[in-house]
């Protein structure tokens, strides 16, 4: 099996599952923007690691604090004011932000909170991804143990393996409708 088709698989690393959502993204011709809270710019830097990366991606912000989170990437204050930053909700607006901010085909985030601490309400090991499409926005909910290294990685490594899903459902409806509906 290729590296990206067996991170895709659940087999790889965070560096192999970049490479396979770089690579979807540049055979439909689309880019990636990257909204970061807890892995502070790990999603980013995993990407641009993979040469041939400017092809597709478009930026990064990383939003560590949460005022960022309105201010930059148009999370609704009243729903960070009710909810905190670490919440399902966040990530898909922060998602839906950093696409239109920096002009993406496709924003993914991550949002939640690594340690030691628990924060708003949270406690250590919750996270939440996002992605959000040309048609379509999804979250995934996460409950991590491990160090707080651990966890930042592992949530890396999950919003790219879901922009790689998402990227491979957008591909197979492209085909059945040039197919017809078949």
């Amino acid at each position: 099996m290729r590296a990206g088709a067996e991170a895709a698989a659940g087999g790889g690393g965070v560096a192999a599952v970049a490479a396979e959502a770089l690579r979807l993204l540049a055979e439909s011709d689309q880019t990636v923007a990257v909204a970061e809270s807890l892995t502070g710019g790990m999603v980013a830097a995993e990407l641009t690691a993979v040469p041939g990366a400017s092809r597709s991606f478009r930026g990064s912000v990383t939003a560590y604090a949460t005022e960022l989170k309105h201010r930059v990437l148009g999370v609704d204050a009243g729903l960070l004011a009710a909810e905190g930053a670490v919440n399902a909700q966040v990530a898909v607006q922060m998602a839906a932000g950093v696409r239109r901010a920096l002009g993406a085909s496709w924003g993914i985030a991550t949002t939640g909170v690594a340690g030691p601490d628990p924060q708003d309400g949270q406690p250590v090991g919750t996270v939440f991804v996002a992605v959000a499409g040309p048609a379509d926005e999804k979250t995934v909910a996460l409950r991590l143990n491990g160090s707080r290294g651990e966890i930042r990685r592992e949530s890396a490594r999950t919003v790219l393996e879901l922009l790689v899903s998402e990227l491979r459902e957008n591909v197979r409806g492209q085909d059945t409708e040039q197919n017809g509906g078949i």
